[in-house]
């Protein structure tokens, strides 16, 4: 199971290491970006796995879904890549002592609300499609699975953000010195 979580983990961090790799060395940031796909093939076939046995899908059940999963997952994280730029983005913006662009912030906040409506709109479509070969119980439990998933998910990149959960020496670097609240300094 530790495995497994690592194992998420690497594969949701990967495109974030990636992009914060940056131009310094695109050959890298390319291999990155590969082991992630990688990675994320990887788990998602143990996740679906998991999911057919502890919901007996039969095959066919498991096959549709798989299928489900691949075409929502790649909207997924196309919208969540976007929501992530556009978070960043307003960040650079709300810089303290550096006066933000009213304009800029405007089309930020925009781009957010679009971007959270895109995600329920894709949630919404994976859920009726998933309703025309789960049953409703069946259904119900793959979303507990999957909430719970994306909980240790969550907790993962939290502990990646304080520095925790990763030993240094696997691609984490030093610690950056942070200020009051534990919010770290930009440019450092």
């Amino acid at each position: 199971m530790r495995n497994y979580t690592l194992l998420s983990c690497a594969v949701l961090l990967a495109p974030g290491l990636a992009a914060q790799q940056g131009g310094r060395d695109s050959i890298r940031v390319r291999g990155d970006t590969a082991e992630a796909r990688r990675l994320r093939t990887q788990i998602e076939s143990t996740f679906t796995r998991r999911v057919q046995q502890d919901l007996n899908l039969s095959q066919d059940q498991a096959t549709k879904l798989r299928t489900t999963q691949e075409r929502f997952g790649t909207r997924r994280r196309v919208a969540m890549q976007q929501q992530m730029e556009r978070r960043r983005a307003l960040e650079n913006q709300m810089q303290p002592g550096i006066a933000a662009n009213p304009d800029s912030v405007r089309k930020l906040m925009d781009g957010m609300q679009t971007g959270r409506a895109e995600m329920l709109k894709i949630e919404q479509d994976q859920n009726r499609e998933m309703a025309s070969y789960l049953t409703p119980v069946q259904q119900a439990r793959y979303e507990q699975m999957r909430e719970r998933f994306m909980q240790r998910v969550g907790e993962l990149r939290m502990q990646r953000r304080e520095g925790r959960g990763f030993g240094r020496g696997q691609g984490m670097g030093p610690r950056r010195p942070t200020i009051r609240g534990g919010a770290r300094r930009r440019g450092i």
